[in-house]
């Protein structure tokens, strides 16, 4: 009896190492379970929580076990499916959410499954390098502004007036064009370099976070915050407060250990400013509007850099790096 196919794969065998411990395996094709389909991958985004679980920092719920094939943000073309999968069927071309929590990840790899409930079809109108940034990042934008920040993308509601931390990053320049689809005003913060960039997304005022008005996170025209999508790190409390409208929320994206506890500290203080700690709940409708936008022509995808798979490492090293524009994509 002949052995399974083998595929080219990335994989870490314990926490820390960053890059240097990205290892090049063949493995055996995983196969789908009854509600899975097995993709042939053709893109895959990384995220910085990627490299965080491998640093540790969701120990002890991530990763679910080692060695670990990380990343969850893919696009590919559907080879194979479950008994029980209804939507999909072999040459599909899809992009799709890898659950750390149900699939150990899996992204780094030639092929990977997926639950049918986190793939949706890809127009051929867009690339799968454009699909696969959408997963996390695009995700974690749409909540952030439609739960948590309460805007209506179809431009209705009340005008709200919006910071975006970090707007050049894989979050934050998907949070600039997904707020200027609803009644907003955005200021946005990010370095020199990227200010063109970031107004080419919408923003209406960009501030350089390196000058002292910058850094004070102050609206160059004199604006409160009714929500602050935080996609940054390392700005205390203390800066956002003065800025904030009467109910104005900083919604971090990344929430620490501090986070936890100004959230906690706002709540138990009745105060009417807000920190609002997001956790991303990745759902199907909101991955397929997002696509339909792309397809539209209403968002995109704004690539920082590809690399092979055989490169996967310094994709990686990139991504630690922190200072990509848009999206970091590997292709295998």
């Amino acid at each position: 009896m002949a052995g399974k196919p083998l595929m080219h794969a990335v994989q870490y065998n314990s926490y820390g190492g960053g890059a240097a411990d990205l290892k090049h395996v063949e493995l055996p094709v995983p196969t789908p379970s009854k509600d899975e389909v097995l993709l042939k991958l053709e893109a895959t985004a990384l995220n910085p929580v990627d490299w965080k679980i491998q640093k540790g920092q969701l120990r002890p719920f991530l990763p679910r076990k080692f060695p670990c094939i990380p990343a969850t943000d893919v696009a590919g073309e559907v080879v194979g499916v479950g008994s029980e999968v209804k939507i999909f069927k072999a040459g599909d071309k899809v992009v799709a959410f890898l659950n750390y929590l149900v699939t150990n990840g899996g992204g780094l790899a030639e092929f990977a499954v997926a639950k049918e409930s986190s793939t949706v079809t890809r127009p051929p109108e867009v690339s799968a390098a454009e699909c696969s940034g959408l997963p996390v990042a695009g995700l974690t934008a749409h909540q952030a502004l439609t739960q948590s920040a309460g805007v209506k993308l179809d431009g209705s509601g009340q005008q709200k007036n919006i910071l975006v931390t970090a707007a050049s990053g894989g979050v934050g320049h998907y949070a600039v064009q997904l707020a200027k689809l609803g009644n907003t005003h955005v200021t946005a913060s990010c370095g020199a370099r990227n200010i063109e960039f970031v107004k080419s997304l919408g923003a209406d005022e960009v501030l350089d976070y390196k000058t002292p008005d910058g850094a004070a996170l102050k609206s160059p025209s004199g604006r409160k915050y009714d929500a602050v999508i935080h996609c940054a790190t390392g700005i205390p409390w203390s800066t956002f407060e003065p800025n904030l409208g009467t109910n104005g929320k900083v919604i971090d994206i990344t929430p620490g250990p501090s986070a936890m506890l100004t959230f906690a500290l706002k709540k138990l203080t009745f105060s009417k400013k807000q920190l609002v700690p997001l956790l991303l709940i990745p759902k199907r409708e909101n991955l397929d509007f997002l696509v339909k936008l792309v397809k539209e022509g209403k968002l995109k995808t704004v690539i920082n850099s590809k690399h092979p798979l055989s490169k996967a490492e310094d994709a990686w090293a990139e991504s630690i790096d922190g200072h990509a524009t848009g999206k970091i994509i590997v292709e295998p």
